[in-house]
């Protein structure tokens, strides 16, 4: 393997003992400054099947309070997870603020079968190797600490091990194909982690090489690197190190200069709004057939006319392959977590359609201008949010993204118009009034939106919407070509 063997304390039982003893101790002791100092950990214990992960993961937890831990075993993904984001069933799963979270395998196994059976190509891989970097940093970033152990025997031993346990009935249910597989194909194995572990390695995020020949050994070691990185973290906000991604990004006109002249008669709305309708039925079967996932991105201005946009678009859908997101304050539980976790918990399996009416971009507008997080926090959100859509459309998404503009006359007379009729009262609340009244600030903000997220891959499309009748024609015909191009594509 690439990396040096963490010590071990040496044989003797008796100081062995001790030094285990007085390690779990310790981390018993960390569970309750963990919680008040609302730190998360994610313990990644990967490694070579039967070399003991999830023995050493019981010995960890044996002090600690259930309460205020997790543990996971990854295998392969299962059909819901497979129609997902690969790093899906990963992100859903991080620890919520002051809780541990122990991971038996996790990313790096997952990659490794991927490419050793031939599901990544040379490409492909190295994307998911610049994907776990991200996501890894991500976490960092917003204060996860992550720690990762590599559990290292040799095939000879761990043919010894995969033997013993097919020699009881009581324990040949543990030995699965994967295990018989990876002995075979062991040096393949050794190849490939050796690759991902190089690439992933970092002097700020290091990966702990354990040797498990001896588990009893191994057990002082990781309980001590995992307790010292802990009081670490709970001194210094864990630090990622890392620069994030480097997107190609387009250039956005300041939005007070868009002409929201145009319109369309009512009769050539009519006539248009069949067709698109019908276009986008057929469209969403042939996406479904092909397996191909949808997002379309909703943001605006109050009373733009999101809510009659989505709902055209909505109509022209099999109702069994689509959702409307409304997204609103997060929730508690969601504010526990990575502030993006709530939006990969809400992706669609391939071939649906997911509408988000207001998006991941909240970050950037209304969290930033009330100060519902911190300068560091919505600055960096432009590079996690170009990061998030990146990992959708490397996933193989259409990512569609709509700013439903108007002005601020437009929306001045649309305020009063639903203040004025009763049937129209419930769309009007006071937070809209104070909305407006930072008009100027939300206007900075989207512009600076529109600047730092509009790449390539996933312009935004800005839609003029003084009239209504022409902005849902428009969103629509940009919907069709974006489908239309994944078919072709």
């Amino acid at each position: 393997m690439l990396y040096q063997m963490e010590p071990i304390p040496g044989t003797d039982k008796a100081l062995r003992k001790q030094l285990t003893a007085q390690a779990l101790e310790r981390l018993s002791a960390q569970q309750l400054p963990i919680r008040e100092n609302k730190l998360p950990v994610i313990v990644l214990i990967e490694g070579w099947s039967a070399a003991g992960k999830g023995s050493l993961i019981s010995k960890l937890i044996r002090d600690l309070d259930p309460r205020f831990y997790n543990v996971i075993s990854f295998d392969n993904p299962t059909e819901t997870e497979s129609r997902r984001p690969w790093l899906w069933r990963y992100f859903t799963h991080i620890p919520e603020y002051g809780k541990l979270e122990f991971l038996d395998s996790g990313w790096v196994e997952q990659t490794m079968r991927d490419r050793v059976s031939g599901r990544l190509d040379k490409n492909q891989f190295q994307k998911r190797l610049d994907s776990i970097k991200r996501f890894e940093r991500q976490l960092c970033d917003d204060g996860y600490l992550v720690v990762r152990f590599f559990l290292n025997i040799s095939r000879k031993e761990q043919k010894r091990r995969i033997n013993r346990l097919l020699d009881n009935k009581d324990t040949m249910w543990r030995v699965s194909e994967f295990d018989r597989w990876q002995n075979e194909h062991y040096k393949e194995c050794e190849a490939v982690y050796d690759e991902i572990l190089e690439a992933t390695q970092s002097s700020y995020h290091p990966w702990h090489l354990i040797d498990a020949t001896d588990t009893k050994e191994a057990l002082p070691v990781v309980s001590h690197i995992l307790s010292e990185a802990i009081d670490g973290a709970m001194k210094q906000k864990p630090a990622s190190g890392q620069p994030g991604g480097v997107f190609s990004l387009l250039p956005s006109p300041p939005i007070s200069t868009v002409d929201l002249s145009p319109s369309i008669s009512e009769d050539e709305y009519k006539t248009q709004l069949k067709a698109c309708q019908k276009r986008l039925k057929e469209l969403h079967n042939k996406i479904y057939r092909k397996r191909i996932p949808v997002i379309i991105a909703y943001e605006g201005w109050d009373a733009a006319g999101k809510g009659g946009n989505i709902r055209r678009i909505a109509n022209s859908l099999d109702a069994r392959g689509f959702e409307v997101l409304p997204i609103a304050s997060p929730t508690p539980d969601e504010l526990r977590h990575q502030y993006l976790w709530r939006f990969w918990n809400r992706l669609p399996k391939d071939g649906h359609v997911a509408i988000f009416d207001r998006t991941w971009y909240g970050r950037v507008m209304v969290e930033r201008i009330e100060g519902f997080c911190t300068d560091e926090q919505w600055q960096r959100a432009y590079t996690e949010i170009n990061e998030f859509e990146q990992e959708l459309m490397d996933w193989g998404a259409v990512v569609v993204k709509y700013w439903i503009h108007i002005d601020s006359d437009t929306q001045l007379e649309r305020f009063q118009n639903r203040q004025n009729t009763p049937e129209k009262r419930w769309k009007i609340t006071d937070e809209d009034w104070r909305n407006r009244e930072k008009w100027s600030q939300y206007e900075v903000a989207v512009n600076d939106m529109l600047q730092k997220t509009s790449t390539a891959a996933a312009p935004w499309y800005i839609i003029e919407s003084k009239d209504k009748r022409y902005a849902r024609i428009k969103a629509m015909k940009i919907l069709i070509e974006a489908i239309e191009k994944a078919l072709v594509d």
